[in-house]
């Protein structure tokens, strides 16, 4: 029996590791037709060869030019004549205490997190209204619905995430469009080697001693989109058993 999955064209963003590049491993597996955007081509390569994928299937792609977000998308249209799910994957967390004024790293966040996730639905929203179906997923955390010291910034992208997503929700029935959010807890990615304050930088390096795999990700992920059409996932939040916040 063929899966929901099999033959949906999926678009990610930040594919080339961790939740992403396991997204695509799992997708690809269920038979997706996966497209993958990431800055560094060179783990793109290796991650397409490794899948099997068609040459044009991927481009490097940085989620804060808009105009490269637009032609990811674009791609996968003119590749497979539609696109499916688009995945907001893409995103940092150099976590620090406000009065550390990293304000270029604040900039960073807001741009990749939040403009990020912006300019995906950007790109694929008048495909999904022409087809008159469609799925958009975007990342949002624990940090999306709980708050500590030096996660401020992070933190307030994260629950950005989750209100454009609400909104975008409401705003798309016309269109039988799905919108969910994924908000993972310690999921083990190069995320935290983004943290540039040491004293975060610890205490967050022994929050992920216990991180679970970034398949748990992907099967969250793949489990929402494998939903019948008149299923509509719209918020997953999930930790490792072990984490109290």
């Amino acid at each position: 029996m063929m899966s929901v999955i099999e033959n949906k064209v999926v678009v990610i963003t930040g594919a080339s590791s961790g939740l992403g590049a396991e997204t695509a491993r799992h997708l690809a597996k269920a038979g997706a037709r996966v497209v993958l955007g990431a800055r560094r081509i060179e783990r793109l390569e290796s991650l397409s060869s490794e899948l099997r994928l068609h040459p044009e299937a991927m481009q490097k792609t940085d989620v804060t030019d808009r105009a490269q977000m637009q032609a990811l998308v674009d791609r996968a249209v003119n590749l497979y004549g539609r696109v499916d799910v688009m995945l907001n994957n893409a995103g940092l967390m150099p976590s620090s205490m406000l009065d550390k004024l990293k304000v270029d790293e604040w900039d960073r966040m807001i741009d990749v997190n939040i403009k990020g996730v912006l300019y995906g639905i950007a790109a694929v929203l008048p495909y999904m209204q022409k087809q008159m179906s469609g799925q958009i997923i975007n990342v949002s955390s624990v940090a999306g619905h709980k708050v500590g010291p030096g996660g401020a910034v992070y933190a307030g992208t994260k629950w950005a995430v989750r209100a454009i997503s609400e909104g975008l929700r409401q705003e798309v029935k016309p269109w039988n469009i799905r919108t969910t959010i994924v908000s993972p807890g310690a999921v083990a990615t190069e995320l935290i080697n983004t943290i540039t304050d040491s004293d975060i930088a610890a205490g967050m390096a022994k929050t992920y001693e216990k991180a679970i795999p970034a398949s748990s990700f992907a099967r969250v992920v793949e489990f929402a989109i494998n939903q019948p059409d008149d299923v509509d996932i719209n918020e997953v939040l999930f930790r490792p058993t072990t984490q109290a916040y």
